[in-house]
């Protein structure tokens, strides 16, 4: 006799579409927890800028499951992804192993935003000039399952950063 769980699990893969939308709902809990959850403000590299007082311990998520938190606003113009902009950036695995970093080659980097990954684009926009952003971006707003092949970042990476926007053109 089959026991209750394989009975169950033959179900599941049978019929999906029965517990998709329960599937779904508890997913969406899941993320909903991880995004209230208060994470530790990052450690600043060697030459940022300081935080605001009152910046956020928690992510804010977009549609796409960008979750970013504005560390410091901005007083100027939010970009486009149409825009060039000018940045001081340090990037980090889940690891926390740091990847790359403007900050420790002791450069800002111009780039047309258009030009980077996803997760780039889309959260550089929500953040104004003068303001420092930290975004979390999933591996599907990366560099998905190819990560960089011979480089620092393995398939299915999540991405974080922290960034300060120092121009708009």
């Amino acid at each position: 006799m089959r026991s209750f769980a394989a009975c169950l699990f033959s179900l599941c893969l049978v019929c999906p579409f029965l517990f998709s939308r329960e599937i779904a709902v508890a997913q969406d809990a899941q993320a909903q927890n991880a995004q209230a959850q208060e994470v530790p403000h990052p450690k600043l590299p060697a030459g940022a800028g300081t935080l605001d007082a009152d910046a956020p311990k928690t992510f804010a998520s977009t549609g796409s499951g960008l979750r970013y938190r504005v560390l410091r606003q901005g007083e100027g113009v939010n970009p486009k992804a149409s825009n060039t902009v000018k940045v001081h950036y340090h990037g980090w695995l889940d690891n926390e192993k740091v990847f790359d970093s403007s900050y420790q080659r002791g450069e800002p980097i111009e780039f047309p935003l258009s030009g980077v990954i996803p997760g780039w684009t889309e959260g550089m926009q929500l953040v104004g000039k003068g303001g420092m952003i930290e975004l979390w971006i999933p591996s599907n707003l990366g560099y998905g399952k190819r990560g960089t092949p011979g480089g620092p970042i393995p398939p299915d990476a999540t991405l974080h950063f922290l960034v300060e926007l120092l121009d708009v053109r």
